[in-house]
């Protein structure tokens, strides 16, 4: 979901009194506000990834929720590099052709999370159509590797669509995440100019797969947690509501359990422009729209991005709360913390749980 810049936003044709075509500067209107990057933790947490050369989406997307959420102890990794194989017209992520394939990644990442004490984490990747799995099989021991690093922590994936092929996105079902997360980004009419070279019925595919895939798994294990799918959408790039209220019911129509709504913020002038702010109260309204539609969980303001919040968005996450505030505050009430199996991986490749 686009992040953008806090800068004057520049739209070429969009502010008001400016020529057609032409680009006048424009800011943000008054409760389009980000926390500015500081503190003790959120350097800790930032010498942390550097050190061991990872990247985050936090940063090369331009969250504007970095500073919140790394001083929470929160954040969004990102793997296979930090070159993306394609240009969407709203993410400030770089483009071009990768230069590394790193097969070490895997363990960084899970060293890097185990350092940082988490409850919650999402790994999430540039588009790698360059590969033949298109990443899929880093994701997948990423997964492993969190799961025997951070017992007990929850494990969301962002990923990209694979091209719609089948078994990269078995290889990440087989791995057991909490959350399964792929980004529609905005409603059908739009695909083209906002997402290149992804297809709106595609991903609703993605999501529909994931979904079968997932009862799969826990048909073949009863004891394994139910896996959550999400998407998110961005607003303000020249959509209707009617068009966002028929996204929602696609997206159910598929069983997609987690919404995230947020306001499209332009990164450059050479990104798509920011057609118009959707005011706070309109986001409430979309959340109650969402909610009534059979969602689990919505999540939805101006500056909500796919993984904002994320850890309050899994199943256990009020008792995982609750663990939390016991231990911090020194309550003499005990909280069990969630069942998880330690996973083996059987011949044929699918994740196994067992009892510890």
């Amino acid at each position: 979901m686009g992040g953008g810049t806090f800068e004057p936003a520049v739209d070429g044709g969009h502010a008001a009194g400016s020529a057609a075509g032409s680009a006048a500067p424009r800011r943000h209107p008054d409760w389009i506000k980000a926390r500015i990057p500081s503190g003790e933790t959120y350097q800790e947490v930032r010498r942390l990834l550097h050190g061991l050369t990872l990247h985050t989406v936090c940063e090369e997307a331009h969250c504007p929720n970095m500073g919140e959420c790394w001083d929470e102890r929160t954040a969004t990794v990102m793997i296979l590099g930090d070159t993306c194989t394609r240009a969407c017209g709203f993410c400030a992520v770089k483009t071009g052709k990768p230069a590394i394939h790193d097969l070490d990644e895997p363990r960084r990442v899970a060293e890097a999370i185990s350092g940082l004490g988490l409850d919650h984490v999402v790994i999430t990747s540039v588009a790698r159509d360059d590969l033949d799995d298109g990443g899929a099989g880093i994701f997948a021991e990423t997964i492993r590797r969190l799961r025997v690093a951070c017992p007990g922590m929850g494990v969301e994936v962002l990923i990209p669509d694979f091209n719609g092929e089948v078994e990269p996105l078995r290889t990440v079902m087989a791995a057991g995440p909490d959350i399964l997360n792929h980004n529609v980004e905005t409603v059908a009419r739009l695909q083209k100019a906002v997402r290149k070279r992804a297809r709106y019925d595609r991903s609703l595919e993605v999501l529909l797969r994931a979904k079968a895939y997932a009862l799969e798994l826990g048909a073949a294990d009863s004891a394994l947690p139910s896996i959550h799918t999400k998407s998110s959408i961005m607003v303000g790039l020249g959509e209707t509501r009617p068009e966002l209220h028929q996204t929602f019911l696609d997206l159910r129509a598929v069983d997609c359990d987690i919404l995230t709504l947020g306001q499209y913020l332009r990164p450059s002038a050479e990104h798509l422009p920011v057609e118009r702010y959707y005011h706070p109260d309109e986001f409430a309204e979309m959340r109650e729209e969402a909610l009534a539609l059979g969602f689990k969980h919505v999540e939805s303001g101006p500056l909500v991005r796919s993984s904002y919040h994320a850890r309050d968005q899994v199943p256990d996450a009020e008792a995982r709360r609750a663990a939390r505030e016991a231990g911090t505050t020194g309550s003499s009430v005990a909280v069990a913390p969630p069942v998880r199996r330690a996973p083996t991986i059987a011949s044929d490749g699918r994740l196994v749980y067992r009892p510890d």
